[in-house]
Protein backbone atom coordinates (compact mmCIF):
# COMPACT_ATOMS: atom_id res chain seq x y z
CA UNK A 1 0.00 0.00 0.00
CA UNK A 2 1.26 3.34 -0.86
CA UNK A 3 1.92 6.38 1.31
CA UNK A 4 -0.64 8.72 -1.02
CA UNK A 5 -3.28 5.49 -0.84
CA UNK A 6 -2.93 5.10 3.38
CA UNK A 7 -3.25 8.98 3.60
CA UNK A 8 -6.22 8.56 1.43
CA UNK A 9 -7.85 6.37 3.65
CA UNK A 10 -6.65 8.14 7.07
CA UNK A 11 -8.16 11.22 5.54
CA UNK A 12 -11.83 9.69 4.45
CA UNK A 13 -11.91 7.97 8.09
CA UNK A 14 -11.70 11.17 9.75
CA UNK A 15 -14.29 13.29 7.50
CA UNK A 16 -16.47 10.54 8.14
CA UNK A 17 -16.32 10.53 11.43
CA UNK A 18 -16.25 13.65 11.89
CA UNK A 19 -19.23 13.92 9.42
CA UNK A 20 -21.20 11.48 12.22
CA UNK A 21 -20.11 13.52 15.07
CA UNK A 22 -21.70 16.99 13.42
CA UNK A 23 -25.26 15.30 13.25
CA UNK A 24 -24.64 13.29 16.36
CA UNK A 25 -23.26 15.91 19.24
CA UNK A 26 -25.38 17.65 21.53
CA UNK A 27 -23.27 20.73 21.73
CA UNK A 28 -23.78 23.08 18.46
CA UNK A 29 -20.19 24.75 19.52
CA UNK A 30 -18.80 21.03 19.14
CA UNK A 31 -20.75 20.40 15.89
CA UNK A 32 -19.10 23.44 14.42
CA UNK A 33 -15.90 22.33 14.94
CA UNK A 34 -16.19 19.10 13.99
CA UNK A 35 -17.95 20.86 10.60
CA UNK A 36 -14.21 22.63 10.53
CA UNK A 37 -12.55 19.27 10.64
CA UNK A 38 -14.57 17.49 8.19
CA UNK A 39 -13.83 20.84 5.59
CA UNK A 40 -10.34 20.46 6.70
CA UNK A 41 -9.55 16.34 5.86
CA UNK A 42 -11.82 17.08 2.46
CA UNK A 43 -9.56 19.69 1.55
CA UNK A 44 -6.53 16.87 2.46
CA UNK A 45 -8.52 14.76 -0.02
CA UNK A 46 -8.56 17.16 -2.70
CA UNK A 47 -4.84 17.93 -2.97
CA UNK A 48 -4.18 14.16 -2.91
CA UNK A 49 -6.45 14.09 -5.76
CA UNK A 50 -4.16 17.04 -7.78
CA UNK A 51 -6.83 19.68 -6.68
CA UNK A 52 -4.90 22.19 -4.97
CA UNK A 53 -7.18 25.37 -5.96
CA UNK A 54 -10.24 23.41 -4.73
CA UNK A 55 -8.60 22.83 -1.33
CA UNK A 56 -7.50 26.15 -0.52
CA UNK A 57 -10.78 27.26 -1.60
CA UNK A 58 -12.40 25.06 0.94
CA UNK A 59 -9.98 26.01 3.77
CA UNK A 60 -10.11 29.51 2.78
CA UNK A 61 -13.65 30.18 2.25
CA UNK A 62 -15.71 27.08 4.21
CA UNK A 63 -13.20 26.80 6.91
CA UNK A 64 -12.22 30.82 6.50
CA UNK A 65 -15.69 32.37 6.45
CA UNK A 66 -18.51 30.19 6.48
CA UNK A 67 -17.52 27.71 9.54
CA UNK A 68 -16.08 30.54 11.55
CA UNK A 69 -19.47 32.69 10.87
CA UNK A 70 -21.22 29.75 12.00
CA UNK A 71 -19.79 29.54 15.02
CA UNK A 72 -19.40 33.31 16.64
CA UNK A 73 -23.46 33.20 15.54
CA UNK A 74 -23.64 30.20 17.62
CA UNK A 75 -21.39 31.39 20.32
CA UNK A 76 -23.11 34.59 20.30
CA UNK A 77 -27.04 33.54 20.47
CA UNK A 78 -25.73 31.30 23.56
CA UNK A 79 -27.91 28.21 22.38
CA UNK A 80 -28.89 25.51 25.01
CA UNK A 81 -26.25 22.88 24.92
CA UNK A 82 -28.72 20.11 25.42
CA UNK A 83 -31.94 19.24 23.66
CA UNK A 84 -34.97 18.38 25.24
CA UNK A 85 -36.62 15.18 23.42
CA UNK A 86 -39.76 16.61 22.44
CA UNK A 87 -38.07 18.84 19.87
CA UNK A 88 -36.49 15.52 18.82
CA UNK A 89 -39.08 13.19 18.10
CA UNK A 90 -40.75 16.56 16.48
CA UNK A 91 -38.62 16.29 13.77
CA UNK A 92 -38.00 12.34 13.90
CA UNK A 93 -40.62 11.23 11.72
CA UNK A 94 -39.35 13.94 8.66
CA UNK A 95 -35.57 12.58 9.54
CA UNK A 96 -36.47 9.31 9.01
CA UNK A 97 -38.25 10.02 5.86
CA UNK A 98 -35.35 11.58 4.08
CA UNK A 99 -33.25 8.89 5.50
CA UNK A 100 -35.32 6.39 3.67
CA UNK A 101 -35.40 8.15 1.05
CA UNK A 102 -31.52 8.27 0.80
CA UNK A 103 -31.49 4.39 1.30
CA UNK A 104 -33.77 3.75 -1.31
CA UNK A 105 -31.57 5.63 -3.83
CA UNK A 106 -28.42 3.92 -3.12
CA UNK A 107 -30.55 0.48 -3.24
CA UNK A 108 -31.44 1.42 -6.44
CA UNK A 109 -28.07 2.49 -8.24
CA UNK A 110 -26.60 -0.73 -6.57
CA UNK A 111 -29.01 -3.06 -7.77
CA UNK A 112 -28.93 -1.53 -11.43
CA UNK A 113 -25.06 -1.95 -11.19
CA UNK A 114 -24.99 -5.03 -9.73
CA UNK A 115 -21.41 -3.77 -8.04
CA UNK A 116 -19.96 -3.86 -11.60
CA UNK A 117 -18.40 -0.82 -12.13
CA UNK A 118 -16.91 -1.65 -15.94
CA UNK A 119 -19.40 -0.02 -17.43
CA UNK A 120 -18.73 3.38 -15.92
CA UNK A 121 -16.22 4.95 -17.93
CA UNK A 122 -13.19 6.71 -16.24
CA UNK A 123 -11.57 9.82 -17.36
CA UNK A 124 -7.62 8.44 -16.99
CA UNK A 125 -6.28 12.16 -17.72
CA UNK A 126 -9.14 14.88 -17.70
CA UNK A 127 -7.01 17.76 -18.32
CA UNK A 128 -5.53 16.15 -21.44
CA UNK A 129 -6.67 19.27 -22.99
CA UNK A 130 -5.08 21.90 -20.45
CA UNK A 131 -1.57 19.86 -20.15
CA UNK A 132 0.03 23.53 -20.62
CA UNK A 133 -1.79 25.03 -18.16
CA UNK A 134 -2.19 25.18 -14.14
CA UNK A 135 -5.03 23.75 -12.50
CA UNK A 136 -6.61 26.77 -11.73
CA UNK A 137 -6.44 28.18 -15.26
CA UNK A 138 -7.93 25.15 -16.30
CA UNK A 139 -10.38 24.99 -14.13
CA UNK A 140 -11.01 28.82 -14.64
CA UNK A 141 -10.92 28.06 -18.77
CA UNK A 142 -14.11 25.61 -17.94
CA UNK A 143 -15.69 28.02 -15.81
CA UNK A 144 -15.45 30.92 -17.53
CA UNK A 145 -16.34 29.06 -21.30
CA UNK A 146 -18.51 26.22 -21.77
CA UNK A 147 -20.53 27.15 -17.99
CA UNK A 148 -20.32 30.50 -17.69
CA UNK A 149 -24.24 30.42 -17.75
CA UNK A 150 -24.56 28.73 -14.71
CA UNK A 151 -22.06 30.17 -13.17
CA UNK A 152 -23.74 33.43 -13.14
CA UNK A 153 -27.30 32.50 -12.31
CA UNK A 154 -25.30 30.69 -9.35
CA UNK A 155 -24.32 34.11 -8.52
CA UNK A 156 -27.93 35.44 -8.99
CA UNK A 157 -29.27 33.06 -6.76
CA UNK A 158 -26.87 33.54 -4.06
CA UNK A 159 -27.62 37.46 -4.46
CA UNK A 160 -31.14 36.56 -4.24
CA UNK A 161 -30.83 34.31 -0.76
CA UNK A 162 -28.58 37.79 0.72
CA UNK A 163 -31.17 40.10 -0.17
CA UNK A 164 -34.04 37.84 1.04
CA UNK A 165 -32.26 37.02 4.22
CA UNK A 166 -31.92 40.54 5.03
CA UNK A 167 -35.20 41.76 4.14
CA UNK A 168 -36.40 38.27 6.67
CA UNK A 169 -34.44 39.92 9.54
CA UNK A 170 -35.21 43.25 8.89
CA UNK A 171 -37.65 44.78 11.38
CA UNK A 172 -38.12 47.87 13.73
CA UNK A 173 -37.29 47.96 17.22
CA UNK A 174 -38.31 50.13 19.77
CA UNK A 175 -35.85 52.52 21.74
CA UNK A 176 -33.28 51.88 18.65
CA UNK A 177 -31.95 55.11 16.64
CA UNK A 178 -32.05 54.54 13.12
CA UNK A 179 -30.19 56.73 10.34
CA UNK A 180 -33.13 58.35 8.27
CA UNK A 181 -31.31 59.32 5.32
CA UNK A 182 -34.40 61.16 3.56
CA UNK A 183 -34.65 63.05 6.71
CA UNK A 184 -31.04 64.59 6.55
CA UNK A 185 -31.07 65.73 3.38
CA UNK A 186 -34.42 67.23 2.91
CA UNK A 187 -33.81 69.79 6.03
CA UNK A 188 -36.26 72.51 4.26
CA UNK A 189 -37.56 74.55 7.21
CA UNK A 190 -35.25 73.84 9.60
CA UNK A 191 -32.29 76.20 8.27
CA UNK A 192 -32.74 79.91 8.52
CA UNK A 193 -30.64 82.07 6.86
CA UNK A 194 -29.86 85.41 8.77
CA UNK A 195 -28.60 88.42 7.27
CA UNK A 196 -26.47 90.04 10.23
CA UNK A 197 -25.15 93.55 9.68
CA UNK A 198 -21.50 94.55 10.63
CA UNK A 199 -20.75 94.84 14.17
CA UNK A 200 -24.57 94.52 15.09
CA UNK A 201 -23.90 90.26 16.08
CA UNK A 202 -27.00 87.99 16.51
CA UNK A 203 -29.52 87.51 19.12
CA UNK A 204 -29.84 83.75 20.61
Amino acid sequence: MSISLLTFYLFSAILLLSSLMVISTKNPVHSVLFLILAFLNAAGIFVILHAEFLAMILIIVYVGAVAVLFLFVVMMLDFKTSLEKDNILQYMPIGLLIGLVFIAELVIVLINTRLDLSNIQILTNPLGNFMDQSNTQAIGSILYTNYVLYFQLSGIILLVAMVGSIVLTLRDREGVKRQIVSEQVDRKGKIELVDVKSGEGVDI
